[in-house]
């Protein structure tokens, strides 16, 4: 069984159709690209994966257990992260607290502890400061833990981001567009990172990304949408050759 699941996915708002009869399978371990131009529906593709909008049709299910219907926060424990496309970070909040944040679904005490610092309180915040930092040195992090989000460097806030979402222990990491705004060696170490992660921590990876070298550079096998339908799949060689597919970026 696929670790993902979709099948025959679509949302409607009012007259606008704008994912329609959406199919996917990813098998756990793999690294995944979902790609089209502007407006083609990527990223409300993610929102229905998390439960952000809920389908007007068609089945999500992630290791066997349907995903329609839950709530983000549901969705979120049952193991899929994803990232933002316009980065969304606790910015007054330090690098190693933004990870803690993700940390806090897997942690339990009481409301009492919490407010007298007694029992397990203290334990349990060690031992998310411990988690949070070993996090944080897998992304070269550690060393701003104490710096506020909002002052971190563009590509760093998006590593810290990435970083977060992996805090949750996800089954299943969704990218929306890691390397947006980022210059080419920024990129480059994205790839690594992104290559590095998936190993350490066993999961699965769906992006969205323009960046056409980056997805051909690390990705196994793509879904194309254009204008919110599948327009093509398959291994990264074919589908960027595809005539179809060139088309929709470039037009006839």
């Amino acid at each position: 069984m696929a670790l993902l699941e979709v099948k025959n996915l679509g949302i409607s708002f009012g007259g606008l159709r704008a994912v329609d009869n959406l199919n996917m399978s990813l098998e756990k371990g793999s690294l995944v690209g979902l790609i089209g131009p502007n407006g083609a529906g990527k990223t409300t593709a993610f929102n229905l994966l998390t439960g952000v909008y809920r389908p007007t049709d068609g089945t999500i299910t992630l290791d066997g257990v349907s995903m329609v219907g839950k709530t983000p926060s549901e969705i979120c424990k049952e193991g899929i992260a994803r990232t933002f496309q316009n980065i969304r970070l606790f910015h007054k909040m330090s690098v190693k607290d933004n990870v803690k944040a993700a940390l806090h679904n897997q942690t339990k005490y009481s409301l009492a502890e919490s407010i007298l610092h007694v029992g397990s309180y203290k334990a349990k915040e060690k031992e998310m400061d411990d988690n949070a930092m070993e996090i944080l040195r897998v992304f070269d992090l550690d060393k701003y833990a104490d710096t506020l989000a909002s002052n971190l460097p563009y590509g760093k806030q998006r590593k810290l981001e990435i970083a977060r979402a992996l805090a949750t222990k996800p089954k299943l990491l969704l990218l929306d567009e890691p390397a947006a705004g980022m210059n080419p060696n920024e990129t480059a170490e994205l790839m690594q990172t992104i290559e590095l992660i998936r190993e350490k921590f066993d999961i699965t990876i769906l992006l969205i990304e323009h960046d056409m070298k980056l997805v051909s550079g690390i990705c196994e096998y793509l879904y194309v949408l254009n204008f919110g339908t599948e327009l093509a799949n398959g291994t990264p060689d074919v589908v960027l050759n595809d005539p179809k597919v060139i088309t929709a970026y470039l037009g006839e």
